[in-house]
């Protein structure tokens, strides 16, 4: 009979780390589940929206339509006028609905300092909505 220790084998240590591949899976799982679903949800709310008689919803502002050729010549709803009286128009213009919409069309030769000073005078007659109006480029002729 022997007194002392038992004999101790060399067995392996207890792991203390923890081993996180399943949590991954699982977590990658809910991820799939979650993309899935998240639109069904949204659209599976209905309404049924109030009735109104108020304005419609597509209504489109006044538009003046102002053009200035590669001449400089200034139009006014396509019909040709001087600077004073195209200064009286817009003014009447922004008086009867301040909402009026600018649609201005210049000839890429115009100069762009004819452009600004046509702007100007938009805005000082109180026209603040101005659009401008380009082409699209045409497909190259095969």
């Amino acid at each position: 009979m022997a007194f002392g220790r038992l004999a101790s084998s060399k067995a392996d240590a207890p792991m203390s780390e923890i081993n996180v591949t399943p949590m991954v899976d699982v977590m990658l799982v809910l991820l799939v589940i979650f993309i899935l679903t998240a639109p069904l949800m949204t659209s599976a709310i209905r309404l049924d929206l109030p009735q109104s008689e108020g304005g419609e919803a597509g209504a489109s502002p006044q538009a003046v339509s102002l053009v200035v050729d590669a001449q400089g010549t200034v139009y006014l709803n396509d019909k040709p006028i001087t600077p004073e009286a195209l200064r009286l128009r817009l003014a009447e213009a922004a008086k009867r609905n301040p909402n009026t919409e600018l649609e201005l069309r210049a000839d890429e030769s115009v100069p762009y300092g004819r452009v600004v000073e046509t702007m100007g005078l938009a805005q000082k007659a109180g026209l603040s909505r101005i659009g401008f109006v380009a082409q699209t480029p045409s497909a190259p002729n095969r």
